[in-house]
């Protein structure tokens, strides 16, 4: 997923959570839809992180050889500058681009 070309806000935002609730009728509940899939976009943010720096890992690193290095300090501040998680999350939902269900609700709807 490219980050960088997610609408999210850079900042915080106050949202009307009663407005952001409408579609499952419980503010806690869509607290819990943005919160697990702030969740999924950090782990995978965190994933590509790894994998792009794990190119610059040296297996025989000292004190002495440790430099800094200006390809992993500049996809350092790329991932700084993104959108925070929860700003993405939020976004994704205000957009109706998240797919959620209650498997509880489903339940109940079918006895």
């Amino acid at each position: 997923m490219d980050y960088k070309k997610s609408n999210a806000p850079l900042n915080t935002v106050t949202r009307d959570m009663i407005e952001l609730s409408q579609d499952t009728g419980n503010v806690y509940e869509t607290v819990c839809i943005i919160a697990k899939r702030a969740n999924q976009i950090a782990d995978e943010m965190k994933h590509d992180l790894e994998k792009k720096l794990q190119e610059f890992a040296s297996l025989n690193d000292n004190l002495e050889e440790i430099s800094e290095n200006r390809e992993q300090i500049e996809i350092s501040r790329y991932y700084e500058k993104l959108p925070k998680p929860t700003l993405i999350a939020a976004q994704e939902y205000v957009d109706h681009k998240l797919f959620f269900r209650n498997p509880a609700k489903d339940r109940m709807n079918v006895d």
